[in-house]
């Protein structure tokens, strides 16, 4: 039976609480459109990626009007584009126009997949797109990138780790008249997942179906908002309403899920659980932690905060969708938090912490600023540590980090949209060079002998 109690609780959620469908991503294998001709390669692209998602928008927009949902994101995840360069060779960059050309004709907002999986060592075809990533990022305004350096199977392949330091730098360097936008829209895994909807990290894995609809939830203000109501709950409190609302959370993800999927004739895949801030106010995954009891996020204490809140989301989230994957936990981009944002303008909320934070949440840095004369090899040196913290912890972790070209700490980028406003954080700056020019690889941990 239908309860009206519920209907009008999810109702006051999304009007007042900031529930929201962060998006519907539509994945989709290129493998059948690999070709020795680039040009054919990128033509076999285009055509395939428009038939399947001509009605990706229309879809969505029909849900959201038809069950009140606000459906925030529509967006593409594709095979990985070193996968295609290996067969057709040329300049990389011919794919990143290509799928620009496709997200203006769909109206997608991103497609992610300019990118390259490099755990182990580098493949024909990875380098070459490694290094385009740079120019890439600059003459487009839709396309994501992603690079894998690490897996808990594989160890870490240090050779990527120096190679992406240098990318990011140039990444920024390229589009500094544009704030530097450029390794906003480029991430750096460790065990990164085939199946994440969630930009700027999401591609199709090669495992995936031909096609596949990944929705991906949030609503971070209201497991706010249920907190508030205990005011003088327990711990255990604390993680049993999150869990239920979580529950609640998702139950609406994969309603929107299913009915995409049906309407679109495409599989459906999983429900990303993940909790994603925006800069709006009431929509921070920091205002959580502080509703459990800090002052401010990033005092002492934060790290077992949101420990209890990511594991509290997933136990939630489990039980209410056939399916889940991604990502799924609580995300940390501090540029996308309004809560972290003046936790890290205070100085309350460090690099240092952030790092303590990522054992437990569901990514790594994400969003962060720095100063602009930052090096290749610290940049590399950040990249190490977060993959480190991936590797050993069988988890996902990731780094997407914006050198402020021109700006030190005390200034500010601001990219608008979603992707909010950045305090430039200080850094230390002692020198790993002599660590990151090794080269090499780390050797997987013991843990991954599971045969």
């Amino acid at each position: 039976m239908i309860n009206t109690g519920d209907i009008l609780e999810t109702i006051g959620m999304i009007e007042n609480e900031h529930l929201d469908i962060r998006t519907i991503t539509m994945g989709i294998s290129l493998l059948d459109c690999a070709d020795s001709d680039i040009n054919s390669s990128c033509q076999k692209i285009y055509d395939k990626i428009t038939r399947l998602a001509k009605n990706l928008i229309k879809t969505g927009d029909d849900i959201e009007k038809e069950y009140g949902i606000p459906i925030i994101n529509k967006r593409i995840a594709v095979t990985p584009i070193s996968m295609l360069v290996a067969a057709s060779g040329g300049d990389p960059v011919k794919y990143a126009l290509t799928l620009e050309k496709v997200s203006r004709a769909i109206g997608v907002n991103f497609i992610g997949g300019y990118s390259a999986l490099v755990q182990k060592g580098f493949a024909k075809g990875d380098q070459e797109l490694i290094r385009s990533i740079p120019e890439a990022l600059s003459v487009t305004d839709h396309i994501c990138s992603s690079v894998n350096i690490g897996s808990t199977k594989s160890g870490i392949n240090m050779d990527a780790v120096k190679l992406m330091g240098q990318i990011v730098k140039q990444s920024a360097e390229v589009t500094a008249d544009r704030n530097c936008i450029g390794p906003a829209k480029l991430v750096v895994f460790c065990n990164a997942p085939d199946d994440n909807p969630f930009m700027a990290g999401a591609f199709h894995g090669a495992g995936e179906p031909d096609c596949v609809i990944n929705v991906g939830v949030s609503g971070p203000g209201v497991v706010r908002s249920a907190l508030e109501k205990i005011p003088d709950g327990d711990i255990t409190d604390v993680a049993d309403v999150v869990k239920k609302t979580a529950f609640k959370i998702t139950r609406m993800g994969q309603l929107v899920a299913r009915e995409a999927s049906k309407r679109l004739d495409v599989p459906f895949g999983i429900v990303d659980l993940s909790l994603a801030p925006t800069p709006a106010i009431g929509d921070s995954v920091a205002h959580i932690l502080e509703e459990m009891g800090l002052e401010q996020c990033g005092a002492h204490g934060t790290t077992a905060c949101l420990a209890l809140l990511n594991d509290a989301v997933k136990k939630g989230g489990v039980m209410a969708s056939s399916h889940v994957g991604g990502l799924s936990g609580a995300f940390i981009p501090v540029s996308e938090d309004a809560g972290m944002i003046d936790a890290a303008v205070s100085g309350c909320l460090t690099i240092e912490k952030l790092e303590a934070m990522t054992a437990v949440c569901s990514v790594g840095l994400d969003m962060i600023v720095v100063p602009g004369d930052t090096t290749a090899e610290v940049i590399s040196a950040i990249i190490a540590d977060e993959a480190a913290i991936g590797m050993i912890n069988t988890k996902t972790t990731a780094v997407r980090i914006i050198p402020a070209v021109g700006k030190n700490v005390g200034d500010e980028l601001d990219f608008g949209g979603l992707l909010g406003r950045g305090p430039v954080m200080p850094l230390n700056t002692v020198s790993p060079a002599k660590f990151i020019n090794r080269g090499g690889r780390i050797p997987a941990p013991l843990n991954s002998l599971k045969n």
